[in-house]
């Protein structure tokens, strides 16, 4: 089974069905994503923060090495780090990511935080944190205006086909927007039915950038690191009118939270290691929910933002 794909204003096409590596074990991470890809999954969405980029790398090359698909056919995402945004730490970071994953070019690489922290060497900690080396939250003076064309200067020597942000607010994309000379390409957002952000995607879309939702099971992703206001949350797999939803359309909830992005041209990242999950996930385009379905799943907006640096002890109020 393959996914629709979407046009990006870089002129690259994005699946709009991916793999999401975040909270992925490095012990199983490589043969998820080899059985991934054989499911049908063309986009992987890391990060180095996740700290599993080499074994995510070593599944692509065994289900390339075995003629499952070639590189061109996959759209490969990763994101630089917080404390990485001085913009002579850029290109040296990515050439990193580009060797752990053990291809030449990411197809998408996004601003993972609208944050600037005091840099750590790689050869002194990595997968990075929010803290130096000290273990305390550092900030660096860099701006945003610093990195993005740090960021652009990627484009420029074909490391990367597209660049975009994450975790940015409106306000911040407006400004991005004034001085970028290579546009975001992409926005992600924590994205579910507790958070809707409908401002927010509505402005991003008007611009020409593809929202794409990371936790899109609201909660659930939460619940082991023991966010206060997951735990506190009713479960989305369980709340009556998703499940209502889910068996007058024959589905299971977590198809119909994915639909109720995806039909809306919002782009999803789940992840799962069982074939059955990975197969259901990956089957969130070919059918519709009714307008109605839809409305009724985004009045279940709270405004419950569960990504939150202040939810994991650290003084970093950007939400």
């Amino acid at each position: 089974m393959t996914t629709p794909t979407v046009k990006l204003n870089s002129g690259y096409d994005m699946p709009l069905v991916g793999f999401g590596l975040w909270k992925v074990n490095n012990d199983t991470c490589a043969d998820q994503v080899y059985e991934a890809i054989k499911q049908g999954y063309r986009l992987f969405d890391g990060a180095c923060d996740y700290g599993n980029e080499t074994e995510a790398g070593q599944g692509v090359a065994r289900a390339i090495s075995e003629g499952i698909v070639k590189r061109e056919e996959l759209f490969i995402v990763s994101k630089l780090w917080n404390s990485f945004h001085d913009p002579e730490r850029v290109e040296p970071i990515a050439r990193k990511q580009l060797a752990d994953w053990g291809v030449d070019y990411f197809d998408l690489y996004i601003v993972h935080f609208p944050i600037a922290l005091k840099y750590v060497d790689p050869s002194v900690r990595y997968p990075p944190s929010w803290t130096s080396e000290n273990g305390k939250l550092e900030f660096s003076n860099t701006p945003i205006q610093a990195t993005w064309q740090a960021m652009e200067a990627l484009v420029d020597a074909g490391l990367a086909r597209s660049i975009g942000i994450s975790n940015f607010s409106a306000q911040l994309v407006m400004d991005l927007l004034r001085y970028a000379r290579v546009r975001p390409a992409t926005l992600q957002i924590e994205h579910h039915p507790y958070l809707t952000q409908e401002r927010l995607v509505e402005y991003a879309q008007k611009e020409g950038l593809v929202v794409t939702a990371y936790s899109s099971f609201g909660p659930l992703s939460f619940l082991e690191l023991e966010v206060k206001n997951a735990v506190n949350s009713p479960p989305l797999f369980e709340h009556d009118l998703i499940k209502g939803i889910a068996e007058k359309h024959g589905r299971t909830p977590a198809q119909v939270l994915l639909r109720w992005a995806t039909q809306r041209g919002i782009a999803v990242i789940p992840k799962s290691n069982n074939p059955t999950r990975l197969q259901q996930n990956l089957d969130v385009t070919g059918w519709n929910l009714e307008e109605g379905d839809i409305q009724k799943i985004s009045e279940l907006d709270r405004g419950l933002r569960f990504n939150d640096p202040l939810g994991y002890g650290l003084y970093v109020p950007i939400f």
